[in-house]
């Protein structure tokens, strides 16, 4: 019974949110036939319309309220299927096991396509649900509009769920017991990491009916773009956050010991990010400066087409992943004609209602716009060659042609050459004048940070006595960063959340690059057999194997290895590494022991058995590799501070206010 209930209460939100969608169809008719009515009347008609949109307004809002709500019930609905062990619903039957831990079972609600779909869902209309929350500084048809184009995401999204990917299908007779979940998937990151992810990925879709909106206005007024940054800065805070949690997952669950493979479905996420990011830019040059109407629409329409471009190549097959969750290819083309329609719709709404253009301010070469304007090319360019290397092999492919991968030395010949421009611009932006070209002021302002990265750099080669033009680049880079982030504090100590979010996440990006410069400069890696009692040397350490031990759990069976590793006469760290077997599906896992510290991680993972005792073992030793997530915390924590900066809602109220609108401010 339940799981009907959830499946009717996701109907009956697909109809509230197709009626939300449909409220600012009505305030158009309502303000036209008022304007015929009176003969075209100057203050009757306008009155009369701003009256009846406050209305539909108050209406929308209560849809998007009860849109997500009602998902959330359909939500728990399929978790109490889980948690109850309902075999009679085929997604619980394909995806849960009566031995699998009630953690795993709660992860299992979005293990998978169908679930993941409804997770998808009902993060986009928790979307919904703030704007109509947060969105009264808008103007009222403006904030209408806003949320119809919401609501069309959240119906059209909807309709796929339920006609083509619905997870309340019944299976009957049901099964004795369930297929299990992935055993890859069995893990506690994988009950925060998909939520999280998706509330970044999802949360573009407010960029986008903003752009739907401001092309119904046919204008981008300065006091809206001011109250669009904070929902990019939350936005692409949580996708920051998501992609360091998948990171981090797989660097200790693959037993590969890598923090990220360019995996198409991992490019799918890092493209919002970077189109994210050059939104960000190009938004703080809009506020403080005006214009780059088109730019802004832009990025807007293109993070979220990135967005559903990632959903298209996670959930249709083309490619296959851990991280892909289907196999139907008639799915993948519901998914590419919702894209083509909704992609297309906002474009060819651009060419039917282009918008007119606010007078940017003229600026210089050398000037703050330039290079935040830089930045947002750099980044640009960077997510069309990830889009190009990830789309391309399955194109050829879908054409006829061979099966190719584009790996990981085509996509680091390509970004660093994109990347590490923009890291210099990033520290020296924010010293710039806004307007002014004056090259020896910013010269002389930035000389001490340069010199001090450049001694950090050479001292730090020194004394690892590892030389190489990119470990030294890297290395200066980062010290640039901590460097003119330094500067900004000592200069301007007293400065807002959002000047402290900025500088809170430039750190971020410092730490990240000096944690992947570590890894990729001095990592050492190993993978050799090993029989019980045998040793081997990894760097300053030795690593010896001392038993392999039958292992027992819930729902696997497997062995368990015993090791001790040492440097000169000091026991460092006594690891144990594994390998499962789960019962309930022929798959075995291995799961690497890691000891852990600021300064470097020895990981070691366990193989398959060589026979005559021995077995395979990867042994690796990773200078600084908790730095890389600690930094994209820092650059989340950064967006997330700067996002919560009152100087947004005070500015957007300000700036209505002062432009003298004929619409008043919505109740």
């Amino acid at each position: 019974m339940i799981p009907e209930l959830a499946h009717f209460a996701a109907i009956l939100a697909l109809w509230i949110a197709l009626l939300q969608a449909l409220l600012p169809l009505r305030a158009g008719a309502a303000r036209s036939g008022a304007a015929g009515a009176d003969g075209g009347m100057a203050a009757g008609p306008s009155r009369a319309a701003e009256a009846r949109a406050a209305v539909l307004l108050q209406q929308a809002r209560r849809c998007a309220v009860a849109a997500c709500a009602l998902l959330a019930l359909s939500l728990a609905g399929l978790a109490w299927s889980f948690v109850a062990l309902d075999f009679s619903v085929r997604y619980v039957a394909n995806h849960s096991h009566s031995t699998l831990p009630l953690a795993y079972r709660v992860a299992a609600v979005w293990g998978s396509h169908e679930g993941s779909m409804l997770l998808w869902l009902l993060v986009l209309a928790l979307w919904g649900a703030a704007v109509a929350r947060f969105s009264r500084s808008l103007p009222t048809l403006f904030a209408l509009r806003l949320l119809g184009g919401l609501g069309l995401l959240v119906a059209a999204f909807g309709l796929y769920v339920l006609l083509a990917s619905s997870p309340f299908t019944r299976l009957l007779p049901p099964p004795a017991d369930g297929a299990d979940l992935n055993a890859l998937l069995q893990d506690p990151a994988m009950v925060v990491h998909p939520p999280a992810l998706y509330l970044g990925y999802v949360g573009f879709a407010v960029p986008f009916a903003f752009a739907l909106a401001v092309l119904w206005e046919r204008e981008l007024q300065p006091q809206w773009a001011r109250w669009l940054r904070p929902w990019v800065l939350v936005s692409w805070a949580l996708l920051s956050l998501g992609i360091g949690l998948g990171s981090a997952w797989a660097y200790y669950v693959l037993g590969w010991g890598g923090w990220w493979f360019w995996d198409p479905v991992e490019n799918a996420a890092l493209l919002p990010w970077l189109v994210g990011t050059a939104l960000l830019h190009v938004l703080a040059v809009a506020q403080r400066r005006g214009g780059q109407t088109a730019a802004v629409l832009l990025l807007c329409i293109g993070g979220f087409a990135l967005a559903l471009v990632g959903t298209f190549i996670v959930r249709s097959g083309v490619v296959t992943s851990v991280h892909a969750f289907a196999s139907d290819p008639r799915r993948g083309l519901f998914i590419l004609a919702l894209v083509a329609a909704l992609i297309g719709g906002a474009l060819a709404l651009w060419a039917l209602r282009p918008p007119r253009a606010a007078a940017a301010t003229a600026h210089a070469l050398l000037s703050r716009e330039t290079l935040l304007l830089s930045n947002l090319l750099l980044m640009a360019v960077a997510a069309a060659s990830v889009l190009l290397a990830t789309l391309y092999p399955m194109a050829l492919e879908a054409l006829g042609g061979a099966r190719i991968s584009v790996g990981a030395p085509y996509f680091e010949a390509v970004m660093l050459p994109l990347l590490a421009p923009a890291v210099f611009l990033m520290g020296a932006a924010p010293f710039a004048a806004w307007g002014r070209a004056a090259a020896r002021p910013l010269a002389h302002r930035l000389r001490w940070a340069a010199a001090a990265s450049a001694v950090a750099a050479g001292a730090a080669m020194a004394l690892l006595g590892h030389w190489s033009p990119l470990f030294g680049l890297g290395l200066w880079l980062a010290g640039w960063i901590f460097a003119t982030t330094l500067q900004q504090v000592l200069h301007q100590p007293r400065a807002g959340r959002a000047a402290w979010g900025m500088r809170l996440a430039h750190l971020g990006v410092g730490v990240f690059v000096l944690g992947v410069c570590a890894v990729k400069g001095l990592e050492v890696e190993r993978e050799l057999p090993l029989a019980v009692g045998d040793g081997a040397a990894l760097g300053p350490y030795r690593v010896q194997l001392l038993a392999v031990q039958p292992l027992q759990g819930v729902n696997h069976d497997g062995v368990q290895a015993r090791v001790e590793v040492w440097r000169g006469t000091e026991l460092v760290a006594q690891l144990s590494p594994q390998r499962r077997a789960f019962r309930a599906q022929d798959q075995t896992l291995a799961v690497p022991a890691i000891d852990r510290s600021p300064w470097r991680d020895l990981y070691v993972a366990l193989g398959d058995p060589l026979g005559a005792g021995r077995w395979a073992v990867r042994l690796q030793l990773k200078p600084m590799v908790n730095w890389i997530w600690a930094g994209v915390l820092l650059m989340a924590l950064g967006g997330a501070l700067a996002a919560l900066d009152a100087q947004y809602r005070r500015r957007a109220v300000a700036a209505q206010a002062g432009a003298g609108a004929p619409q008043r401010r919505a109740a």
